[in-house]
């Protein structure tokens, strides 16, 4: 992954068989991602917070702390400068009241969305000294650091673009849920610029500006395998 950006491993949930549309549930990572440039540290999602009883019942949650996370990394909570969630569901969002106090990089549909009700843990988003960046639509929040709107999980749903010399890295949190069906619209784009007559199968639009930054690694929230190109 190079030196510039680190996963973190957060535990994982068991998602039910009746949400992966099979016979048996299945066990998914919760990854987040410690992001290292010369302004400081980015974070890219915070791991999984506390949900009510029914949610913990569904979901059966096992957390790893984000503290003994950044600590494995050599860092601990004081040294995170900024931080940024994919999207505002409780398990990508549920260190966020740690970082209290430091800005947090958000769409301001995502933001709107989690603020509305029925959507995420409401004490996860609006807690003593949350700061929220809202953004609508693409930035660059660092020098060769982007956001990039990546909606369809969620409404607000942004990945992030770090630009490094040996390669793009994308870290697509939720955009897709495994590295194969971000390689299945990946190779469905190429086969469009190719000219392949359809029918051909659906991709994101969004698509196109991520391939715009020709990423050598894109990595997932919820999937520890790694796309790269072929």
């Amino acid at each position: 992954m190079g030196a510039a950006v680190r996963r973190l491993d957060l535990g994982y949930f068991v998602r039910p068989a009746s949400e992966v549309g099979g016979a048996e549930p299945r066990v998914e990572p919760v990854l987040a991602y410690l992001v290292r440039r010369g302004e400081g540290l980015i974070l890219f999602d915070t791991g999984l917070g506390l949900a009510d009883d029914e949610t913990e019942a569904h979901y059966r949650p096992q957390r790893r702390s984000l503290v003994a996370a950044l600590v494995s990394a050599g860092v601990g909570l004081r040294d995170i400068k900024l931080v940024a969630n994919c999207h505002l569901h409780f398990d990508h969002c549920g260190g966020n009241p740690e970082l209290s106090g430091r800005p947090i990089v958000v769409q301001a549909a995502e933001l709107a969305a989690a603020q509305a009700g029925g959507y995420t843990v409401p004490a996860l988003v609006d807690f003593p000294g949350a700061t929220y960046d809202e953004l609508v639509g693409e930035a660059e929040i660092w020098p060769g650091v982007w956001i990039i709107p990546t909606p369809g999980h969620t409404p607000g749903h942004q990945s992030l673009v770090v630009r490094q010399p040996d390669g793009n890295i994308i870290l697509a949190g939720q955009a897709h849920d495994f590295a194969s069906q971000f390689a299945a619209e990946e190779l469905t784009l190429r086969a469009v610029r190719d000219g392949v007559s359809p029918p051909l199968p659906t991709y994101h639009p969004w698509l196109e500006r991520l391939a715009e930054f020709d990423p050598r690694r894109v990595l997932f929230a919820h999937d520890g395998s790694v796309w790269e190109p072929s």
